[in-house]
């Protein structure tokens, strides 16, 4: 059973046997924790400790789904069945708030909201976003259409329901949507409006469900129907999801050229990192929340993450401007924060940079860094490791079910070899610094994919050598506040 999942699972750093220990270290736990969640979900702990109370979160969406899906796809299949299996009781919690639709629980257990606290907890309604967007990765990576066939499209569908009337239409000289009172994966910023990431999801969830309704209509005719019958499917609804979709609010401040992390975040002060003292870290233990909550300071990467999960929606012009503004205001309390800015620092070139948060990400547990593994393994920052070896230095992205590669490997590294299954085709992929090789390991069908925007594709017995002229562009250091940026109203902002 072992021997079969590092076949599907391992990835490999030639030379560098200090690094391959850590990284299995981190895949096995994922095996731990996933083998057996079929119907019971992944809890935050896995089996390993006893912290969280066996409850999970969207940390399974976001962070071990992917991983999942390119390498046990019968396993990410299991995690989702379980979100289907959840839509009641979904669909009770978003009656309770007044909400059409369904509404999955921040944190569960059985289905039912877990959290006590409000305000960093349940107002996180990018679950909903998020849980989607796990399906959405699963079946591009898989081509299971009968999944979304057989009942799983209802996810999509009552999710995007739920956006509909969580979010408002407002008319000035053109209408918009807008969402309020929610908060965003950053816990030190809460119940804002317009929080990025979550509009930035919220507006491909509900893409993501016109499409594919209309994908079944045609390619399942019968399965189209029964949903429609199941659900009470309006023809009109698709056109309402469009057209919220077109008009999303994704904040912009033309004076710093950068996309606010809500509609009121550079309000705020700017809470002095660089001369907070280290026995005040982290913030959450320090300070009460109600300080917190008054300046620009943020316990994870929140615009970040929608630059890596939506990265098509940007452009690297904008990635950089927002990693330059938010990485100085990032404390990385969160251990789901630091793979993250090592994802899109290395896409950006903040490569030195991005290696350090990798390597904070991949010791996490090992050493104990945030002095709380006692409680059980960080097992999303496991999942992390990976995406963080893949998409971030493999420099892989599926975005709407088109494979793309654009690798950015550490200087200090010789070679990577990571496994991916694309529509039940097995492939390795082997990088070094001025090569990518790309070969079947079993499966018959070809598989079609593009590096830094040329077509290829690989079949059985007939490997891709591409050759690589760079690893990307290369920034040096790493951003920090300059101290003298203006608002909108021309007020400026200094840390304090």
């Amino acid at each position: 059973w072992l021997d079969d999942f590092w076949e599907r699972s391992d990835v490999e750093i030639p030379g560098r046997d200090d690094l391959q220990q850590a990284v299995r270290w981190n895949i096995f736990q994922l095996a731990q924790a996933s083998a057996r969640a079929d119907g019971l979900g992944i809890a935050a702990k896995g089996v390993t400790g006893s912290g969280y109370g066996g409850h999970y979160f969207w940390d399974t969406e976001i962070y071990l789904i992917p991983f999942l899906a390119y390498t046990s796809p019968l396993w990410a299949r299991n995690a989702l069945r379980m979100r289907e299996q959840m839509l009641p009781l979904a669909r009770e919690r978003a009656r309770m708030l007044n909400e059409d639709g369904a509404l999955f629980p921040w944190r569960t257990i059985n289905g039912e909201e877990a959290s006590a606290h409000y305000a960093a907890g349940t107002a996180q309604y990018h679950i909903n976003a998020d849980v989607t967007y796990a399906l959405a990765k699963f079946v591009n990576a898989t081509g299971d259409v009968g999944f979304l066939a057989n009942g799983a499209i209802d996810i999509a569908v009552e999710t995007a329901r739920m956006w509909m009337t969580l979010g408002f239409w407002r008319s000035a000289r053109d209408d918009s949507f807008e969402i309020h009172g929610v908060t965003g994966p950053d816990e030190y910023t809460t119940v804002v409006d317009n929080n990025l990431f979550t509009n930035v999801m919220a507006r491909f969830n509900l893409r993501y469900a016109a499409s594919t309704v209309r994908d079944l209509r045609e390619s399942r005719p019968e399965a189209y129907a029964r949903m429609v019958t199941r659900i009470n499917l309006r023809p009109d609804e698709l056109l309402e999801w469009d057209r919220a979709a077109a008009a999303m609010v994704i904040p912009y401040s033309e004076a710093l050229a950068i996309h606010p992390q809500d509609s009121h975040f550079l309000d705020r002060e700017v809470w002095d990192l660089a001369n907070t003292p280290a026995e005040q870290m982290p913030l959450m233990l320090h300070f009460h929340p109600l300080v917190i909550y008054r300046f620009q300071v943020l316990k994870q990467a929140d615009v970040v993450l929608a630059l890596f999960l939506q990265g098509n929606q940007f452009t690297m012009e904008e990635k950089l401007a927002d990693f330059d503004y938010y990485d100085p205001l990032t404390t990385s309390d969160s251990t789901l924060s630091n793979v993250v800015q090592s994802i899109i620092a290395a896409e950006i070139g903040y490569q030195n940079l991005a290696l350090d948060y990798f390597l904070h990400t991949l010791y996490v547990d090992l050493a104990n860094l945030h002095n709380n593994t006692a409680d059980g393994v960080h097992v999303a920052s496991s999942g992390g490791v990976w995406s963080g070896l893949v998409s971030g230095f493999g420099g892989m992205r599926d975005h709407d079910g088109e494979l793309t590669f654009d690798p950015r490997l550490p200087p200090s590294w010789p070679k990577l070899r990571y496994r991916l299954i694309w529509h039940g085709t097995r492939m390795l992929i082997t990088l070094t610094q001025s090569t990518m090789t790309v070969s079947v390991i079993s499966g018959t069908d070809p598989v079609r994919f593009s590096v830094r925007g040329a077509p290829y594709e690989v079949a059985p017995d007939r490997d891709v050598l591409i050759e690589l002229d760079h690893q990307g562009r290369i920034l040096e250091g790493a951003p920090t506040l300059t101290g003298n940026q203006r608002r909108e109203d021309g007020t400026l902002m200094v840390p304090s």
